[in-house]
């Protein structure tokens, strides 16, 4: 790696992909959304260029000189009023940046996918890189892009570009800003606002660890190959009792609700969103049913062939909180 692009460089796990290029002393391009908020950058000795992914003009302009890419710009969401935008940013910006790195010769693309686009296990078994991707019929427009975008890149590793897929579990650490969906939790937690949980887990990882699992995939990761970036699996009520412990509030009493109960609630919730509120939901029946799996994954592929390392989740933990409270989240 001499000099790089980093697409989605101002989001959460862009940004910390962008300080551990930093550390190992690359020259790092970051391709900024027109509009975004850059506050993950601050500070940082980068080039920042605007550009659009949806137009392949902009996305070749930045890949002039660069000989590796990390593509991480994505749309997440469990609602929006118009869900094509999804699907084009997801899916159709993905397949330029990747036409875009073909035509200019790059020697190595990092894709950031996401557990979302691996199969999921019965039960409480472990997923890994070769399970069959089984989430069709969850109603999840983000599960589903991030799926058909991982196999676009697959496709363009089969046709001779030099393309490394990293699927992240959930991670947490600072600089949160959005916050993601793990660190909305810890929040929620902080507030007191969660108190309940239901059956399922996820697997858990720092953000800075991801990053580094970024960097280490450009430099050992296989073409073609797909490296899940995840540390501990935790069951939900663990979770939750893991991050009261580090917050300091030990013995809070926690309640366990149904699933059926947390997806009508919620279907509730969505009728308002598209009929009244035109706003966010806190959460859908989808989501819900997503996450009430055991959401368990093997990292021992990353570890065997990139020699990825963890921080203990509880000092990362430790860090996540002390964040969110010192820029105002709770």
């Amino acid at each position: 790696m001499k000099k790089v692009l980093v697409t989605g460089a101002a989001g959460f796990i862009g940004s910390h992909v962008v300080r551990e290029l930093l550390a190992e002393n690359k020259e790092v391009r970051c391709l900024i959304r027109p509009g975004e908020s850059t506050r993950n950058l601050e500070g940082l000795d980068v080039e920042k260029v605007q550009g659009d992914i949806l137009k392949a003009s902009a996305v070749e302009k930045a890949l002039d000189g660069v000989d590796t890419v990390f593509h991480l710009a994505a749309i997440f969401s469990i609602w929006m009023k118009d869900w094509s935008r999804i699907y084009e940013v997801n899916i159709q910006g993905s397949r330029n940046v990747l036409w875009s790195c073909l035509k200019k010769d790059v020697e190595k693309v990092v894709f950031t996918s996401s557990i979302a686009a691996v199969g999921i296990a019965p039960g409480e078994a472990l997923s890994n890189e070769d399970t069959p991707f089984n989430q069709y019929t969850l109603g999840s427009h983000y599960v589903l892009t991030k799926y058909l975008s991982q196999q676009e890149a697959l496709g363009f590793a089969k046709n001779g570009l030099q393309v490394v897929v990293v699927n992240p579990c959930f991670p947490f650490g600072p600089m949160d800003t959005a916050p993601t969906p793990t660190g909305q939790i810890v929040v929620d937690i902080l507030k007191g606002v969660n108190r309940a949980f239901f059956e399922g887990g996820i697997n858990i990882i720092d953000v800075r660890d991801v990053a580094r699992g970024h960097v280490l995939a450009a430099k050992k990761g296989r073409a073609g190959r797909l490296y899940i970036l995840g540390n501990r699996n935790i069951a939900m009520e663990e979770f939750l009792r893991l991050v009261g412990r580090v917050a300091g509030f030990d013995g809070r009493m926690l309640l366990k609700m149904p699933v059926s109960i947390m997806k009508a609630g919620t279907a509730g919730l969505k009728w308002l969103s598209d009929n009244v509120t035109r706003k966010p939901p806190l959460s859908t029946p989808s989501e819900i049913a997503y996450a009430s799996q055991y959401l368990y994954f093997d990292n021992a592929r990353a570890v065997r062939e990139l020699g990825l390392t963890f921080s203990p989740v509880e000092d990362s933990l430790k860090d996540s909180i002390e964040w969110f409270r010192e820029n105002g989240y709770a």
